[in-house]
């Protein structure tokens, strides 16, 4: 439930009734419980929930353990983890010593399980003919050591699903690479700016499909998250019903409507971005608003490197939109489909023809990231040291956009409204 404005915000108050009614009978005493949530790169109150579900469950059920789901970023470290949800050391060795906090392995197959393959004809309908391929449906074997899995996540505009949480957290957030492979592809042959902020799209189908298939209950804690604090927690056993009211709660609080586009925009990447792979979030929640031949300027002064998990291979691929790959398959087919997906996200809608792939927009950079490697892989540049602040900050201009935030707030045109 939300509160009564979609702005306001509920007390911890709020937040421990909202749970004690939703959660506090729902389980059986023999229960065991995995509570997957988001990492670092995902605003989320976690330190606000996880004491509350902690102190709520820890008696009432079996095991009460937590998977972050990071897909394919980086582990995190243990003490990463414990600042994640907010506690100390000491906490985790005397309160909370019966709750493990798990990272997800994606690339580790002694941690993964196929639950199922979806058959390629299934596929393509689910796709609506984007791509006819089997679908393994691999996950984390930590879903068969429990009897129900409690998604507690934060839902924003996504570029990916349209919007984030839900079975996401599933499908790809504790996936194996089969899953997270397909499910970036897909969105990047409908793109994200067809994509990002609707709420029923193929990829939402296949993750909804693909999660029919685990073995545990589910139930979903989502979260609409504003600023710091939280603006509305939806749970339920029904991923449609709760999922659906926290992404329209969502859409009311983190979409922008504009009248007309501008020819650029000045977007500052917040810290929980580590790396161009999270902080390009800034790019695609602006695309949509941004004018044929405009520019997208990404600040971020504290992003050196392009992925810590994948900066090899973008290296090796560069940036291009998907009708360059498609042109040249035979040459990039054999690569991770997600740094694919990731490559074409980032390079926004293109044209290729004759041999020259044009992109729609600019996206540059103003980041430790050297002019020589944006130039590599098909980035704009410009010199961290040059940008003053306040100068973008206070400009006027009817045609330009300041971002003071970038990532999880996205901007759309009117034209854009069904």
């Amino acid at each position: 439930m939300g509160s009564k404005s979609p702005i306001a915000l509920l007390t911890q108050t709020d937040i421990a009734r909202i749970l004690e009614k939703e959660l506090g009978d729902r389980f059986a005493r023999d229960d065991r419980i995995l509570v997957i949530i988001p990492d670092a790169t995902r605003t989320a109150p976690l330190p606000t929930i996880f004491p509350l579900v902690c102190d709520l469950l820890l008696e009432r059920v079996a095991a009460l353990d937590f998977l972050i789901a990071l897909g394919t970023h980086p582990p995190m470290s243990e003490q990463a983890r414990l600042a994640l949800v907010g506690i100390s050391h000491a906490e985790k060795c005397g309160r909370y010593s019966s709750v493990n906090i798990f990272n997800h392995a994606w690339a580790d197959p002694s941690e993964l399980i196929t639950l199922t393959t979806i058959p390629d004809e299934e596929v393509f309908s689910i796709t609506r003919g984007l791509i006819k391929r089997p679908l393994p449906v691999t996950i984390n074997r930590k879903v068969l050591d429990y009897d129900v899995a409690l998604v507690c996540g934060p839902v924003f505009p996504h570029e990916v699903a349209g919007f984030s949480g839900g079975n996401k957290y599933f499908f790809p957030g504790i996936s194996g690479p089969e899953v997270i492979d397909f499910t970036h592809w897909v969105g990047a042959l409908m793109s994200s700016r067809a994509i990002i902020g609707t709420y029923d799209t193929p990829i939402r189908r296949l993750i909804n499909r693909a999660a029919n298939e685990l073995p545990c209950n589910r139930v979903f804690m989502n979260l609409v998250v504003q600023d710091d604090g939280l603006a509305g927690v939806y749970i339920g056993d029904d991923e449609d019903e709760s999922w659906l009211r926290a992404a329209r709660h969502s859409a009311q609080l983190h979409i922008t409507w504009m009248k007309k586009p501008v020819s650029q925009a000045f977007a500052i990447i917040p810290s929980m971005y580590d790396d161009l792979w999270t902080g390009a979030k800034g790019m695609y929640k602006l695309e949509p608003v941004i004018a044929d031949g405009g520019e997208i300027l990404l600040y971020a002064p504290h992003i050196s490197e392009l992925s810590y998990t994948h900066g090899t291979l973008l290296d090796t691929i560069g940036f291009h939109g998907t009708d360059y790959f498609k042109a040249n398959w035979n040459q990039y087919r054999h690569f991770p489909w997600t740094v694919l997906a990731h490559a074409a996200h980032v390079r926004g809608q293109t044209t290729y023809k004759d041999g020259v792939e044009t992109p729609r927009i600019r996206l540059t950079l103003a980041s430790q990231i050297s002019k020589e490697r944006c130039e590599k892989v098909g980035l704009g540049y410009h010199d961290l040291d040059s940008i003053d602040l306040r100068w973008w900050r206070n400009r006027k201009d009817p045609d330009y956009l300041y971002v003071p935030r970038a990532g999880e707030h996205l901007y759309k045109l009117d034209s854009a409204k069904t």
